[in-house]
């Protein structure tokens, strides 16, 4: 029999009113293991619990909670092969990244251990004679933490960390994806030195557990990661109760390739940034905007890069793609290879579910071409292995195809031209720009966040957390003196 794992619910690990299986993608016959899924009581409990620890959290001393944050960093670092290697097993990332991934949540909480001695006011003199302001922040009580499976443990730990940081209680549901990185994340963090039931895993269904948390009027603050129609359902419900809300949705991300461009530079970053991670990023180069004097030599190169990529089980060694997450996703990314080719779009490389000695959901990285910005395929998140071409005739036209989408996380330029590079910082509409970057890849001591569909609410990371994860409140001091 498979080990079931529980929930963490108001401070006691629980079972659940079910089960669900969570299977290797690389080998659908491992099951990794058994995971509860919460009921609506437990939610209800673990909710009224976290307002109660989040008050006496909130009056820790500083170098106390720093203590905590840092202890939870250093076991995730040190940690990082044995929690990269479940975490790629279940997700199905190449085994180098799910390290780095684990390793790359430690610095989070490192960083915001760090920053639990920066919590800096601000005082001023009030227009009135004798009377002095003071101006601080203070928790925001409640955190309701939504989070995917495509990172399931770096963007759990970028919402997670700065919510302990600035004194909060969190309630987390991570994505039924992914199960067992959740449940290791909150060993570490249950372990320490907080008070019961200020974190809390809550596993469960979206509909089921997501949704009434969200229409939960307990809650203060709700962090989400994920589609764009989920949250919008979430900002509904927000509304309703006038919840702070904090999303980081959909993407259409574009990689500009500019004329002067170093062909075999602007080929590894288009194939890291499109194919990385086997796409499922939410800063994947999905749409590859290349002048037409070039366009021919590049998607030569770019077609043979693809194909040189391994794919393969995400736990060998010398894999560069491993399957996509799930038997749903790679249904959804062959449809889309449907809708393109459908739409006019030549299917030059790839884009196939391939077979491999053990079953699994595999599919080699697919490149369209002599695709125009108006297809759905340039239109609409597939977070697939799939990249589009869009030959331009010039940098304002390809300036204009770059923000020609309701989206706008990220985009990047391939140039030599500092002045064309220049331009497209300052013009290009997204949160993030790189040039002669990939598109996919930041850092964590800096704002992340998008606009139109991509985002909505305070930027994430860095110190721009902050805004999110506090309110601020303005005192008024008079001396008494006449």
């Amino acid at each position: 029999m498979s080990k079931s794992h529980l929930n963490l619910i108001a401070g006691t690990w629980s079972a659940g009113e079910k089960e669900i299986e969570n299977r290797n993608p690389s080998d659908v016959s491992d099951l990794i293991g058994m995971y509860t899924q919460a009921s609506g009581d437990q939610l209800s409990a673990t909710i009224q619990r976290a307002k109660h620890a989040q008050r006496e959290w909130a009056a820790y001393g500083l170098e106390r909670k720093q203590a905590v944050l840092n202890a939870i960093g250093t076991e995730l670092m040190a940690r990082s092969q044995e929690l990269g290697t479940l975490l790629s097993r279940e997700e199905g990332k190449p085994l180098a990244e799910g390290k780095g991934e684990v390793y790359r949540a430690g610095q989070f909480f490192s960083y915001y251990a760090a920053e639990c001695l920066r919590q800096l006011g601000e005082n001023a003199d009030s227009v009135r004679d004798g009377i002095e302001i003071d101006v601080r922040r203070e928790p925001v009580g409640v955190v309701a933490v939504i989070s995917p499976w495509n990172f399931p443990t770096a963007t759990a730990s970028w919402k997670i960390a700065p919510a302990l940081c600035y004194g909060n209680a969190v309630v987390w549901k991570p994505a039924n994806l992914t199960p067992a990185s959740a449940v290791a994340l909150t060993e570490i963090i249950a372990k320490q030195d907080i008070p019961e039931g200020l974190f809390s895993l809550v596993m469960g269904s979206g509909k089921a557990i997501g949704q009434r948390l969200v229409e939960s009027p307990e809650v203060d603050a709700i962090t989400f990661t994920g589609s764009v129609p989920v949250g919008k359902q979430i900002a509904a419900a927000a509304v309703a109760n006038l919840t702070k809300v904090q999303m980081e949705m959909g993407s259409k991300n574009a990689l500009l390739v500019m004329d002067d461009a170093d062909i075999e530079l602007a080929v590894t970053v288009a194939a890291g940034g499109a194919f990385g991670g086997t796409g499922q990023k939410c800063t994947a180069s999905s749409r590859l905007i290349v002048h037409e004097s070039i366009c021919d030599a590049f998607t030569e190169k770019l077609i043979a890069a693809a194909k040189a990529l391994t794919l393969g089980h995400a736990l060998e060694d010398g894999t560069q793609i491993g399957p996509v997450v799930s038997e749903q996703q790679l249904q959804e990314n062959l449809d889309y290879v449907e809708i393109g080719i459908k739409e006019g779009a030549d299917l030059i490389c790839g884009g196939e579910r391939v077979d491999m000695p053990q079953e699994g959901y595999y599919m080699s990285p697919g490149i369209f071409m002599n695709t125009h910005n108006s297809m759905r395929i340039n239109r609409e998140e597939m977070f697939a292995p799939l990249a589009s071409i869009i030959s331009v005739g010039s940098y304002d036209e390809a300036l204009s195809v770059v923000n020609d989408t309701k989206f706008g996380l990220t985009s990047g330029i391939v140039t030599k031209s500092l002045a064309r590079a220049t331009h497209f910082r300052r013009n290009a509409k997204t949160g993030v720009v790189t040039v002669n970057l990939p598109t996919a890849g930041t850092d964590y001591h800096v704002p992340f966040g998008g606009r139109g569909d991509s985002s909505y609410g305070p930027r994430e990371q860095g110190r721009s957390a902050v805004e999110f994860y506090t309110t601020v409140k303005t005192a008024y001091i008079s001396s008494g003196d006449v």
